[in-house]
């Protein structure tokens, strides 16, 4: 099956969203018990950890660290946006830099200017945003950046969009309440799909539509941990409570260039098997044998792949036995964990 497909259903009773494309999970979001990304709270300040330069945080779903804190004493309220999962026992993970963000714009408080995404380089289409921009506000004391969603977008839309995270902003920037309080929710599963699969899509709403569609049957082929890779190579990608392992195979080809073919698939394929998995954390990476002289290729190959996926993920660089490390942003629950 050809093709991009958005598919917006319920799973086990939550609610999900599935990016199909050409009959392949592409990414998967599902509802979760645990606070969702975006959502900001008015937090008191708790207690500081010394050693780290952080403190903890009281808000309504439970303790959350902030961390380089400067000037802040226990009992101060401030805005805290949620930046990520926390793994079990662990406090919320909050930035004090809150953000709006929506399908087109992204409003930055205390961050003031106009700017356009880079991935627009018409540099006509540019200035076409831009006069979206002034002519439906003035004076904005906020940031505002035009996401490549703008690209293709009617000026209409922007327009529209623009305004309600500025109303957005502006209601949780002037709240006027006390103690804590969550203000605002983040984006469920199928808001986070409209706002963020943007590239032209068939969209399914249908009860029923993860069976019909084949997304629960690629659900269930997640839960081994073999990807298979181009060529008959394939990797084994087995989170531990320390890490996360990814074992690559050259499958039946002895040659000599088969271990460069397999290592360089899967940094093709990595990004896809993290991501609809939901896993982040610490990463290694024990790749099959390779050349020296080829893991400048391999590096640059499997940091592009990284940087198109969206969800942070630092090379951290080569372990003296030629494993290959990563930190990645835990943006997703596992999705074992949603699928009990």
């Amino acid at each position: 099956m050809k093709g991009r497909s958005i598919i917006l259903d319920h799973i086990n009773g939550r609610e999900a969203a599935a990016l199909m494309v050409d009959g392949q999970l592409d990414d998967i979001h599902i509802a979760s018990d645990a606070p969702a990304p975006g959502t900001i709270y008015r937090a008191i300040a708790d207690r500081p950890v010394k050693g780290q330069g952080g403190m903890f945080l009281k808000t309504p779903d439970g303790n959350a660290f902030l961390r380089q804190i400067k000037g802040m004493a226990p009992g101060d309220e401030l805005l805290v946006q949620v930046t990520g999962y926390s793994e079990d026992g662990k406090a919320i993970p909050v930035t004090h830099r809150v953000l709006f963000k929506s399908r087109y714009v992204i409003v930055t408080p205390n961050a003031p200017g106009i700017n356009v995404s880079r991935a627009i380089r018409d540099d006509e289409r540019r200035e076409e945003i831009l006069a979206v921009v002034h002519d439906t506000v003035e004076d904005v004391p906020h940031g505002i950046i035009l996401r490549s969603s703008c690209e293709h977008a009617g000026d209409e839309d922007i327009s529209e969009d623009l305004l309600s995270m500025l109303t957005l902003a502006d209601q949780v920037l002037n709240d006027t309440g006390a103690g804590a309080e969550t203000l605002t929710e983040g984006d469920g599963p199928h808001l986070l799909a409209w706002r963020d699969w943007v590239e032209p899509a068939d969209v399914v709403t249908d009860e029923g539509s993860f069976e019909n569609h084949g997304v629960l049957d690629a659900l269930e082929a997640l839960e081994s941990p073999r990807t298979d890779l181009s060529g008959g190579a394939f990797a084994y990608v087995e989170p531990t409570r320390a890490l996360v392992a990814v074992d690559v195979n050259t499958g039946n080809d002895t040659s000599m260039s088969a271990g460069i073919k397999a290592n360089f698939a899967l940094a093709k394929a990595l990004p896809r098997a993290l991501r609809v998995r939901g896993l982040g954390g610490q990463i290694v990476l024990d790749l099959a044998p390779m050349p020296k002289k080829d893991r400048r290729g391999f590096e640059s190959a499997l940091k592009a792949a990284l940087r198109a996926d969206g969800i942070e993920t630092n090379f951290v660089g080569w372990t003296p036995l030629g494993h290959v490390e990563l930190q990645r942003k835990r943006a997703r629950i596992p999705l074992s964990e949603l699928l009990k």
